[in-house]
């Protein structure tokens, strides 16, 4: 993990933000990222002895790492609660390149869309593949992230986001024991999702926006369903889900807060 700039984050005077290229074993290149951090490592109570909470933050299809909003919900995190969040470009998303075979995928949904097909064969043919890719990568940069001194090895990682993002995040959490509560929803669901969501069993704050266009209410309420954990919340919204609303965004906050005081609570138990 090499970082290439640091400044600080848009609209914060409190939190970092710096840059950094990944190497990927994949050979697809580095991969480009970006991590937000207290400029105090005091603020919001944060004790510099404690390992600090990590939440991964994915971004949507066609969106990349410091999207508007996903920049407004890490600095909130970082300002409020003293997290440390990162985000990485996913395969052929931000500063990356597609692909001859992401390009043809992207040229498909255009024209089913114009064409008034439903794009769902190709989301879930285009996700398993950037799932497949993206994994290691994350997993890769989790190892490089907990090398960190104002991270840590062995404090609580969470994992947030929507649709392309919860794709890669339940992926991942179902085969990286490290993530330890995650947030996700307003996902394409096909069959290998809702397997690797049956291997899920931390807690899960999951999203369902219910006037979505594109996914349908049913597909998204078996996959809550599957999810093997036993503590897991739904949350149904109006609108799209590009549409989540502010408050909805705190809730989720709140969720890691709780989740992460417990984590840590029960750390501090066991080490005594």
């Amino acid at each position: 993990m090499k970082f290439s700039s640091e400044t600080l984050a848009p609209t914060s005077g409190s939190v970092v933000e710096r840059t950094f290229a990944l190497d990927a074993a994949s050979g697809d290149g580095p991969v480009p990222g970006v991590l937000w951090t207290p400029a105090d490592a005091s603020i919001a109570g944060t004790s510099t002895s404690a390992p600090a909470p990590l939440v991964l933050m994915g971004h949507g299809g066609g969106l990349h790492k410091k999207a508007d909003g996903l920049v407004a919900r890490a600095v909130h995190l970082v300002e409020t609660y003293g997290f440390r969040v990162a985000s990485l470009d996913a395969p052929g998303h931000g500063d990356r390149t597609r692909s001859p075979e992401d390009e043809r995928w992207v040229a498909a949904m255009f024209r089913a869309r114009a064409d008034g097909d439903s794009i769902a064969p190709i989301v879930a043919e285009f996700n398993a593949s950037l799932v497949e890719r993206a994994v290691p990568e994350w997993q890769a940069a989790l190892d490089a992230l907990q090398t960190l001194p104002e991270i840590g090895a062995h404090g609580p990682v969470g994992f947030g986001g929507l649709t392309l993002a919860s794709a890669i995040g339940i992926a991942l959490a179902s085969v990286d024991p490290r993530i330890t509560a995650a947030v996700f929803g307003g996902v394409l669901v096909y069959p290998a999702l809702t397997e690797a969501a049956k291997r899920v069993t931390i807690p899960l704050h999951f999203i369902l926006p219910w006037g979505d266009a594109e996914i349908d209410r049913a597909s998204g309420l078996a996959l809550f369903d599957a999810f093997g954990s036993a503590d897991k919340s739904l949350h149904t919204t109006q609108g799209g889900h590009h549409e989540v609303p502010w408050y909805e965004v705190e809730e989720t906050e709140r969720f890691y807060a709780r989740q992460f005081a417990a984590q840590q609570s029960a750390g501090q138990q066991a080490a005594r």
